[in-house]
């Protein structure tokens, strides 16, 4: 019999969190055979990223997936085999009352977020005792085999490898998106948090001697390129020349299209949790703009990830990796990317092979679907 696994989700971060519990929900059931159910708070953003969903349906299913809305207002539903809270969001008090009257209790987790830090490896796992006597296990995706590990579908390499070696696929696909590349040109895909800063890197990228071309799908950077513009509107299909530096505009793609951007791109800038993730799997040199915590905690989350990417990397082409991306991610007004930017290009090649081997290395480890497998096997 088929294990069941509710997955809750609140959309925080516009994509992120709906799109990293999506890409579970899916794994668990296409590749694992469980039954899951997924519930959001929001659906509008899921109709985005999946366009066959309707942001307007409270229940439909989904390449085998039943996706909820989870509405202010609790609907009593039967408890699942494993709970899965993402990202520490909060658990309706009527459903863990049930979860507490089960018979049998079920295995409750608490996906965490995605870290380098090293006290991670030694919380992942733990329990935390509930009110009505149930559990709840702290588990974290990582980049270590003492973690949950990172989200990867089945056979994710082996099909960025065959893209890559099928020009055809490759320029097939940038088509379909109204992209027409320079055969000679680097191609850098930007998706990021609104950025003061951004204007310094444009004017590297125009300044150039190679020419540079920006893909920008809709999203919250895009005021900010505007504005380096100076253009009144940047709308989907906008193509504009400053210098060496081409600016165009795609269309909000779906999960499995913005992994192939990733894949066509010599260079990816991406944002938060999900798309930082997909970044590695693309193999190529990329900059992190994590995202804005209290406290600066976030820095340290920065720091601990470059610190273990940066393992194997000569001491001059590390320098100039952290130099990037402490640049790209300092908040002050005005924060000079040029230089760190320039620096970065000098010492190209090391960084496409060290981006490669890191996708190695990491692609080694089990996957966080089949480590969520396991550890609800392992608790039976």
């Amino acid at each position: 019999m088929k294990a069941t696994w509710d997955i809750f989700c609140t959309v925080v971060d516009n994509y992120g969190d709906i799109g990293i519990t999506w890409r579970l929900a899916r794994q668990l059931q296409v590749e694992h055979g469980m039954q899951v159910r997924l519930w959001v708070d929001d659906l509008v953003p899921f109709a985005r990223l999946w366009p066959a969903a309707s942001a307007e349906q409270p229940q439909q299913w989904h390449d085998g997936v039943e996706v909820r809305h989870w509405r202010g207002e609790w609907q009593a539903t039967e408890v699942s085999d494993v709970v899965v809270g993402a990202f520490a969001c909060k658990l309706p008090p009527e459903y863990v009352d049930a979860m507490a009257a089960r018979s049998r209790s079920p295995l409750w987790l608490n996906l965490d977020y995605l870290s380098a830090e090293t006290w991670v490896d030694g919380c992942h796992g733990l329990p935390s005792p509930q009110p009505g006597g149930l559990r709840k296990f702290f588990f974290f995706p990582g980049f270590t085999t003492g973690t949950g590990g990172l989200l990867r579908e089945a056979c994710l390499v082996e099909h960025r490898e065959a893209f890559e070696a099928d020009p055809a696929a490759r320029q097939t696909f940038l088509a379909g998106l109204g992209v027409e590349p320079e055969p000679d040109a680097r191609l850098v895909s930007l998706f990021a948090y609104e950025h003061s800063g951004l204007g310094s890197w444009l004017d590297a990228l125009a300044d150039d001697t190679r020419s540079n071309h920006l893909l920008v799908p809709e999203g919250r950077v895009l005021a900010d390129v505007r504005q380096w513009l100076g253009e009144a509107s940047l709308d989907v299909g906008s193509q504009v020349q400053r210098g060496s530096l081409k600016v165009q505009v795609l269309p909000f793609v779906r999960q499995s299209e913005y992994d192939r951007l990733l894949w066509c791109c010599d260079f990816n800038a991406v944002r938060g949790e999900d798309s930082f993730v997909r970044a590695q799997w693309a193999a190529a040199p990329m900059v992190w703009h994590i995202y804005v915590q209290e406290e600066y905690a976030h820095w340290e989350k920065l720091e601990a990830f470059l610190d273990r990417y940066g393992q194997g990397l000569s001491p001059a082409a590390y320098a100039a990796l952290r130099g990037l991306w402490r640049a790209w991610n300092q908040s002050v007004e005005g924060a000079d990317i040029g230089p760190a930017w320039r620096e970065a290009i000098r010492h190209w090649p090391e960084l496409v092979a060290h981006a490669r081997q890191w996708c190695v290395t990491q692609a080694a480890q089990p996957d966080l679907a089949t480590t969520l497998v396991q550890f609800y096997r392992n608790w039976l």
